[in-house]
């Protein structure tokens, strides 16, 4: 089996929804893989039902409204818009922050579930999860994964432990 037909049975169709808002997306570029999916690109993978991106601000009406033509439900938070397909565990999330719309121009494309898409540098990543990892509003569960995705990064790649926090490269 592929990784991408595991990922298929696991997330009840989370590969093909992945295809479709991929789909979507190269149709109003620019747009990027941010956070855990894009980290597996970088280290040994982990299992993670959420896509992240980041894409242009002024595209993401479009995008929304493209994505529920092709059966998404959209739901818009502060700093969030989710958009998942009923009976699929894969969740689709846009962040809205503005910070990240700088991760577009240093993207290069990788694979992801056998697509090739554009994922955010490693260095921009890094970034994402230390702003992450330091939002004390988010759940603590939701900061230790962002922490161990920078033990990830930290321990694979060894010239990046200056961009981490210290309380974090201590742990290694």
């Amino acid at each position: 089996m592929t990784a991408a037909e595991i990922y298929e049975s696991v997330t009840n169709g989370g590969a093909s929804d992945f295809a479709e808002a991929v789909t979507v997306l190269n149709r109003n570029k620019p747009w990027c893989l941010i956070d855990g999916l894009a980290v597996n690109c970088y280290v040994e993978p982990v299992y993670t039902v959420d896509v992240d991106l980041v894409v242009a601000a002024k595209n993401l009406p479009q995008i929304g409204r493209e994505l529920e033509a092709a059966g998404f439900k959209i739901t818009r938070f502060e700093h969030l818009t989710n958009a998942q397909r009923p009976g699929s565990k894969l969740n689709v999330q846009f962040t809205t922050d503005s910070r990240y719309q700088d991760f577009l121009t240093n993207a290069t494309e990788r694979e992801v579930l056998e697509i090739r898409v554009p994922v955010a540098s490693l260095e921009d990543l890094v970034r994402g999860k230390v702003w992450a990892w330091q939002d004390e509003q988010r759940r603590s569960t939701k900061r230790k994964k962002d922490e161990l995705d920078l033990i990830r990064i930290a321990e694979a790649y060894p010239q990046l432990q200056g961009l981490i926090p210290d309380e974090i490269v201590a742990q290694l």
